[in-house]
Parts: structure tokens; C-alpha cells; sequence
């Protein structure tokens, strides 16, 4: 049981970060070399991920490798790296007019609660 559940796990997190990368199932299917369904059978978590596959998609995604095989730390989930990459394009008075808006959201949230 604790194995389908990392399983489903992993399997989440593939597809989580194929979507994030904004990548189809197509267009990865066709980068590593395989066949699409290949890539639909890791993603529903019917196909069991060899070590290798797991490295090749990490890069591709750029994800931790250790979030991706079911880690529990939240520090290198793809949503926050996609954020971090794209902050970093961004000029400087551009990030902050960001991160204010960041702390204005933060605000909002915690006057919302009280």
C-alpha cells in the first residue's frame, strides 16, 4: 500500500512539473525518446520510473530530483523554482514592485482572517 502511494505520488509530480514546465506529454515524449503513452502510464502512476528517467526528466522540468522522487520537503517544489527563475529575469524595479506586491497580498490575506 505505502508503495502505490508513492507511486501515485511521484506519478503526481511528473505531471505537475511537465505542467509547469509547460511542456505536453508530446513534446517530452519526443525529447527523452520515447513513446507518448510511456510518458501518460508514469504520469497516472501505471509505470514504475527507472533511476535514469527520473534524472532525465528532473533536468528537463529543472526540479530537485529529491522533490520529484517524493521527497517531503516543500523547498524545491517546481511552482516555487519556476517563480524563482522567472524573479530573476526581472529588473530590479520591476522586482520590486513584485515583492510589494507580494507583501500587499500578504496583508490582505491576514486582515481577511482576523
Amino acid at each position: 500500500m505505502a508503495k502505490k502511494k508513492a507511486r501515485d505520488s511521484i506519478a503526481d509530480r511528473l505531471r505537475s512539473a511537465r505542467e509547469m514546465a509547460g511542456l505536453s506529454q508530446a513534446q517530452v515524449a519526443r525529447i527523452l525518446h520515447v513513446h507518448r503513452p510511456t510518458i501518460t502510464e508514469m504520469e497516472a502512476g501505471r509505470r514504475k520510473v527507472s533511476a535514469d528517467e527520473l534524472r532525465q526528466l528532473a533536468e528537463l522540468y529543472e526540479v530537485d530530483i529529491a522533490w520529484l522522487a517524493g521527497s517531503q520537503s516543500t523547498e524545491n517544489q517546481p511552482g516555487v523554482e519556476l517563480a524563482a527563475r522567472e524573479l530573476a529575469k526581472l529588473k530590479k524595479d520591476d522586482l520590486d514592485r513584485v515583492l510589494q506586491l507580494l507583501q500587499s497580498l500578504r496583508r490582505g490575506k491576514g486582515a481577511a482572517r482576523e
